[in-house]
């Protein structure tokens, strides 16, 4: 299982493009936006603010109606994101960042993959299954608000060479205050500590707030997997999880990951009990000293994490259902821990 940033705000809508790793590829061409002329920039880019103007007020039957065929035949995931944007977007300011033209005109049918790159240094846009035609991609920034985001929008120019959404990603530029050159900074300080668990999760959060969307890299996102591949700890659970020894009792740790849910970065840790923990969760003074082994095993095991998070988190579940879960400060981990919550279920 791939580690995932959890509550972060982050939206994709995708209906028609979808990015693989096959490894039949076909290239087409990219224009930026310094090679487009400036008609085709204008046109794009004005089409880009009508877009995201339209989200910005929520009207969804104007997007709707600037949206392709086959996507405004079902709209309701665009819409639904878009009511979730909302929020976030009012009293935004608007710039269109980046744009570029995708011109697949000449692919052959059935191309599994669509390739196309773009300037130098090289950005790269990868696509799946794309039908023959004209497309763009368009990234906004929403900024002027306490959650500043990113918008990419996919647009593809039908024959009246007018631009019509395809497809809409969305995710916020900053996580606890701070962007993704932060993160990345950060991550660099910790690696050179030794702090490899610490650098790990600050590589991961940079990269997520620096890739506006998954099918897009560039040279800059590889430097950071590189240097992020080079401080993976080699003891976080994955695809099989990892037992942790906690005075006299083994935890399976299925994930550990970070969270934003009370506002600060916390470590969020999630076990599986067996039957023997599962009875003992049943009595909540018990269960939180069960979990608190956990927490405090964790921090002696990788004490650089007191420097990286404000808490951590720690549930313990059995299937989809969270027993018992408890979120501590780093400096509350004791007998005597104060400003929890904790959540038996």
């Amino acid at each position: 299982m791939l580690l995932r940033l959890r509550n972060v705000p982050r939206v994709l809508v995708l209906l028609v493009l979808i990015q693989t790793m096959s490894s039949a590829a076909h290239a087409a061409s990219c224009t930026t936006q310094s090679q487009m002329t400036a008609p085709q920039r204008d046109d794009l880019t004005s089409s880009a603010r009508t877009l995201l103007t339209e989200m910005q007020t929520g009207n969804i039957q104007a997007m709707q109606a600037n949206t392709i065929p086959a996507v405004a035949a079902d709209f309701s995931g665009i819409a639904a994101s878009v009511q979730n944007l909302k929020p976030l977007l009012q009293n935004a300011s608007f710039t269109v960042n980046n744009i570029y033209i995708l011109d697949a005109s000449t692919e052959s049918v059935g191309a599994p993959r669509t390739d196309f790159f773009c300037g130098q240094p090289v950005v790269t846009l990868n696509f799946s299954d794309l039908p023959a035609g004209t497309y763009a991609l368009a990234i906004g920034h929403a900024t002027g608000v306490p959650q500043p985001q990113q918008i990419s929008l996919i647009l593809a120019k039908l024959p009246q060479d007018k631009w019509m959404l395809a497809g809409l990603f969305s995710k916020s530029m900053v996580l606890v205050g701070h962007d993704g050159i932060w993160y990345w900074s950060s991550a660099r300080k910790y690696a050179e500590q030794n702090m490899n668990w610490d650098a790990w999760f600050y590589y991961r959060a940079a990269s997520y707030l620096l890739n506006p969307l998954d099918m897009l890299s560039s040279l800059n996102l590889e430097k950071i997997q590189h240097e992020a591949d080079r401080v993976k700890p080699t003891n976080l659970p994955g695809s099989t999880p990892v037992t942790l020894a906690a005075h006299g009792a083994n935890y399976s740790v299925a994930g550990i990951d970070t969270t934003t849910t009370f506002g600060a970065l916390d470590l969020d840790v999630h076990y599986t009990p067996d039957p023997t923990q599962a009875s003992q969760l049943r009595d909540p003074p018990t269960a939180r000293k069960q979990v608190m082994d956990v927490m405090s095993v964790l921090l002696e095991q990788h004490p650089e994490l007191h420097k990286a998070f404000h808490g951590i988190w720690v549930h313990a579940d059995q299937g989809a259902v969270s027993l018992f879960a408890l979120e501590l400060p780093m400096n509350g981990v004791g007998p005597t821990a104060n400003n929890s919550q904790a959540t038996p279920r």
